[in-house]
C-alpha cells in the first residue's frame, strides 16, 4: 500500500510539473512516505529528517527553493512529535490526505514568497499539517496512472476494523473502506492501457472488500476478481494482505476456477498459539486457520502460502513459541515476514504488564527465521532444472533482467531487452533463499 501511495503522489507531482530526481541533492522537493507499523520504521523517519535538515539549510542559504514533506502513517500517529522534533518540515500529511499535495505545495510556495519579501516575518515552525480523515474518498481525487508498467498495484480497500491489540492501522488508516466495483475496473483498464499484464490488488484487509456494484449491491473480493479476470490483457492477478477469517467460499472458489489468480497467497497467522492469538485479538484459532489452509489446497493443489509472524508478544511463553514453530512445519510456508513484537503507542498491547524480555525476543526470532529460511530455500531449490513462467519487469546490472514467478520468487536472468515486460519461460539453474537465477 505504501508503494502504491508513493506512486500516486509521484503522479500528482508530475501533474504539477515536477519530475523525479535521482538523489535528494538534485531535488527541489523531498517527500518521505512513512510507515508506523514498527518502532524501527518510525524512528528511521526522524533519522532521515535529521540528515535532510542540513541539506535544506544549505539549499536555502544558497537562495534555492527546497520543500521538505512528510506523509503517511507516522504523520497521522505522531503529528505533535514531528512538530517537536522536526519543526523545519514544510508539509506533513496523513495517509488520507495526500491527494491534497497540490494545495499544500501552493501554500508553502506562497508562504516562502511572502517570507522572502518581508525580512521581519517570523516563520512558523511548520508550513502545513493535515491529518484529517475526510468523508470523501481520496481515491476520487487521485490522477490516472501515468507511467507504463507491466506489473501494477491497484488499491481496492483501505483501513481495518479488526483492532488487533498490537496494530496501529485502524488509528492511522481509519475504518475499512472499499472502492466501488466499477471504479476498480476503470482503473484496471487504465493500467492495461499503460501496459499492465499483472495486477496486484491491495488493501490493509483486502479480502474484507465489500464494494458496491452499479446496482448498489455489495460485492466480495471473489466477485471483483472474476470481473477483473474478464479483461483479456490481464494475465496475472494477485491480492494482499488477507485476514484469515475473511476468506469466504467465494474467494476460495475463485482460486479453484480462475487460472489467472497466481498460486501464491499471503495469509498472515502472526502466532501459532491460541493463547497468543486471543491476546492479540486475532479472531480465529489455529485449528480454524489450518482448516482454511486445507480448503485452499483442495481448491488449488499447487498453492503456496506466505505469512507474517510476531515473536515475543506480551505473555508469550516458551510453549506458545514452540506451537508457532509447529505451525511453520505443518504449513510449509514458502515465504514469510517475521519480527520481534514492537510496542506501538496507543495500542492495547503496549500497556500490558507481561512484556517479554528483549533478549528472549531476539533468541526466538533467530530460531524462527532460521526455520523459515530453511523452508524458503527448500522450496526455491525444488525449481532448479525446471522451466518457470517469469514476468521480467525490470533491469538489473550486467545485462540482467529481473522478474517474478507465479510464487513471487525473484528471478535474475541474462536476457535481451526484447524480453522486458513479457512473461517468458525461464529455466532455473540456481537457487538461494531469496532469489532464483535462470537462463532463457
Amino acid at each position: 500500500m505504501n508503494v502504491y501511495d508513493s506512486e500516486k503522489m509521484l503522479d500528482i507531482m508530475k501533474n504539477l510539473g515536477y519530475q523525479t530526481a535521482e538523489t535528494p541533492e538534485e531535488a527541489d522537493m523531498v517527500l518521505l512516505n512513512t510507515c508506523h507499523i514498527r518502532e524501527k520504521a518510525a524512528e528511521k523517519v526522524f533519522s532521515d529528517l535529521g540528515r535532510l535538515k542540513s541539506l535544506k539549510q544549505t539549499r536555502e542559504a544558497e537562495g534555492k527553493d527546497f520543500i521538505l514533506a512528510v506523509t503517511g502513517c507516522v504523520v497521522q500517529a505522531e503529528d505533535n512529535e514531528i512538530l517537536r522534533r522536526a519543526p523545519y518540515v514544510d508539509i506533513a500529511l496523513g495517509p488520507q490526505a495526500y491527494h491534497k499535495l497540490p494545495e499544500m505545495v501552493a501554500k508553502i510556495i506562497r508562504k516562502k514568497e511572502l517570507n522572502a519579501k518581508d525580512k521581519n516575518n517570523n516563520k512558523k515552525n511548520i508550513g502545513v499539517i493535515n491529518t484529517d480523515f475526510p468523508t470523501d474518498s481520496k481515491f476520487d481525487f487521485l490522477p490516472a496512472p501515468m507511467d507504463k508498467k507491466s506489473n501494477a498495484f491497484l488499491a481496492i480497500q483501505e483501513g481495518c476494523d479488526k483492532f488487533c491489540a498490537y496494530c496501529v492501522v485502524p488509528y492511522t488508516r481509519g475504518i475499512e473502506y472499499s472502492r466501488p466495483v466499477e471504479d476498480v475496473l476503470k482503473e484496471a483498464r487504465l493500467l492495461v492501457e499503460k501496459g499492465a499484464i499483472e495486477i496486484n490488488l491491495l488493501g490493509q484487509n483486502v479480502n474484507a472488500y465489500h464494494g458496491e456494484d452499479d446496482s448498489g449491491k455489495e460485492r466480495s473480493l471473489g466477485y471483483l476478481i472474476r470481473k477483473i479476470a474478464e479483461i483479456d490483457e490481464i494475465k496475472r492477478i494477485r491480492y494482499t494482505t488477507s485476514y484469515p477469517s475473511e476468506m469466504d467460499e467465494e474467494i476460495i472458489e475463485a482460486h479453484r476456477d480462475i487460472e489467472k489468480i497466481m498460486p501464491y497467497l499471503h495469509l498472515p497467522i502472526q502466532a501459532g498459539s491460541d493463547n497468543v492469538l486471543k491476546a492479540m485479538n486475532r479472531r480465529y484459532s489455529v485449528k480454524q486457520y489450518m482448516e482454511l489452509v486445507e480448503k485452499l489446497r483442495k481448491a488449488r493443489p499447487d498453492i503456496g502460502f506466505a505469512s507474517d509472524f510476531i515473536v515475543g508478544f506480551p505473555g508469550e511463553s516458551d510453549e506458545d513459541f514452540k506451537e508457532t514453530l509447529k505451525v511453520v512445519n505443518d504449513v510449509d510456508y514458502i515465504q514469510a515476514y517475521s519480527f520481534k513484537y514492537s510496542p506501538r503507542p496507543g495500542t492495547p498491547a503496549a500497556s500490558l504488564k507481561n512484556q517479554v524480555d528483549e533478549k528472549i525476543k531476539i533468541e526466538r526470532l533467530d530460531i524462527l527465521q532460521e526455520l523459515l529460511n530453511q523452508k524458503q530455500l527448500q522450496f526455491n531449490q525444488s525449481f532448479v532444472g525446471k522451466k518457470v513462467p517469469v514476468l521480467l519487469d525490470s533491469k538489473g546490472s550486467q545485462g540482467q533482467l529481473i522478474g517474478r514467478t507465479p510464487y513471487m520468487q525473484n528471478v535474475h536472468v541474462k536476457a535481451e531487452d526484447k524480453y522486458l515486460d513479457k512473461i517468458t519461460d525461464v529455466e532455473i539453474v540456481k537457487a538461494s533463499p531469496n532469489a532464483l537465477s535462470g537462463k532463457i
